[in-house]
């Protein structure tokens, strides 16, 4: 008798299944990952829960696969409201590390402004609380320090439609040159309006210099729209002319079968892979909140390459 209870309980045991590990995906959008002393920092403008008025989010990951977070110094924000310029619209947020300090860069009330901290997951702060640029709506700022160590300013201005500039930025970073003030592109191609708007949309710049030659990325089209998608141009000069790959666009609906799908960020992994992490709608029928994914990308001779198949979103556990 006792042999058969011992059976039974043996075999129910032997069919208890695993507990199943829920994910959750990962709802920032125009997002950014920084990479430092083996951790990777992911940024963006927070499309979930808290509004995007609150300041940026920070999730961590050692591997890129298991997120964990919101893990910012202040409640899970990196940069919280009230510490730096701006009291609505935080978007669009870039991080770098720069004379022993970590600089967030990005957009608030329609303008860019920079704030410093001993952290990647923040406080970050600044004591001026103004923009970089102090005329006009600027929004999705992107610094690139050349090997010259100039530094450039790339961000889009909103004038006739969503248009990308370029102006050498002052090396505190606070400020501009306002006489190297330069227009790269705006939306004129076919894919890059879709629905043949009177306000054409390019934005989302990343820039970075391969074998002496620039490279833009960008993404083109209303981010509402599902042909939201990514190109890229080149130049000989980080101040341009630019010259717009017949390519593009290297990452859309198409070829990666997620709606909206666009404005990101370039970083190496550990393995020194280039990766693109991008957002895209949240599914085919809503476009928010928006969710967080990466792509690799690979420079082959003077093009930028995607790999569709490597796309895979970001989640939490």
């Amino acid at each position: 008798m006792s042999l058969t209870i011992f059976s039974a309980c043996s075999q129910e045991k032997s069919t208890d299944k695993p507990k199943e590990i829920k994910s959750n995906p990962v709802l920032l959008a125009d997002p950014t990952i920084f990479y430092n002393k083996g951790t990777y920092y992911l940024y963006g403008t927070t499309s979930g829960d808290i509004p995007n008025g609150e300041g940026f989010q920070v999730f961590t990951s050692a591997d890129l696969k298991d997120w964990k977070g919101p893990v910012g110094a202040q409640n899970g924000l990196a940069l919280k409201k009230g510490d730096a310029f701006g009291d609505k619209g935080f978007w669009a947020p870039q991080i770098l590390s720069y004379k022993n300090k970590f600089y967030i860069i990005y957009t608030a009330n329609e303008n860019i402004a920079v704030a410093t901290s001993d952290s990647p997951l923040g406080p970050f702060k600044s004591e001026s609380k103004e923009p970089i640029i102090k005329t006009g709506n600027q929004i999705d700022p992107f610094i690139f320090i050349d090997e010259d160590g100039k530094k450039y300013l790339y961000h889009v201005r909103l004038t006739n439609g969503n248009r990308i500039f370029v102006a050498e930025i002052n090396d505190d970073l606070q400020s501009i040159k306002p006489e190297t003030l330069t227009e790269c592109i705006s939306g004129t191609l076919p894919w890059e309006n879709t629905q043949n708007v009177s306000w054409p949309v390019t934005e989302g710049p990343t820039v970075l210099k391969h074998n002496g030659l620039y490279y833009m990325i960008y993404s083109a089209n209303d981010f509402r729209n599902p042909d939201y998608a990514v190109g890229y141009a080149t130049s000989k000069s980080p101040l341009g002319p630019w010259e717009k790959s017949a390519d593009s666009p290297i990452i859309s609906r198409k070829n990666v079968k997620q709606n909206g799908i666009g404005h990101g960020d370039v970083f190496w992994d550990k393995n020194n892979k280039m990766q693109y992490v991008l957002h895209t709608h949240f599914n085919q029928s809503a476009v928010s909140p928006r969710k967080a994914g990466i792509i690799s990308i690979d420079l082959k001779g003077d093009k930028i390459e995607s790999d569709e198949k490597s796309f895979r979103f970001l989640e939490t556990k």
